[in-house]
């Protein structure tokens, strides 16, 4: 028997039938359905790459070349990709400056800078709960090596 708030099925999720994209305050209404716009866009800007090109380009605008060095382990295509996707969202405007060769320059968008207020609130409460957090994770960990110990 699962215990309270904790799913019978290991790994599960117990989410409501498919329906419809609900504005409601459910907080799986995005998980429910791929197609739902809530859950593309939290899936987009929740991803790590965008996410650290919105913290570079608040401070600055920014060039291709530039964003890649500044992000460690992003490809180049993962950098095309993330920011034509952010540019698709209106997160991230670019411009092309008609020199030769071409310079083209990235930057937030006002929207693009209300999310980056919205990204460092929740970086403000990571570092504030972090020791928290690790104490928190070592205490699992010594409770399920506990209960592994238990049922060997």
């Amino acid at each position: 028997m699962a215990q309270e708030g904790t799913s019978a099925y290991p790994g599960s999720l117990e989410v409501p039938a498919p329906t419809e994209c609900r504005d409601d305050r459910d907080p799986f209404q995005w998980d429910a359905r791929e197609d739902c716009e809530v859950r593309q866009i939290l899936d987009r800007i929740a991803d790590k790459w965008s996410l650290l090109v919105i913290a570079l380009l608040d401070a600055k605008s920014m060039r291709f070349g530039e964003l890649g060095r500044e992000i460690a382990g992003i490809s180049k295509r993962m950098l095309t990709v993330t920011l034509r996707n952010l540019e698709r969202d209106g997160l991230v405007h670019r411009t092309i400056y008609p020199e030769v060769p071409p310079r083209v320059e990235y930057r937030l968008t006002t929207m693009g800078r209300t999310l980056h207020d919205t990204v460092q609130s929740l970086v403000v409460w990571t570092e504030e709960h972090q020791d928290r957090i690790a104490r928190a994770r070592e205490e699992f960990d010594r409770a399920q090596a506990e209960r592994t110990a238990v049922a060997s």
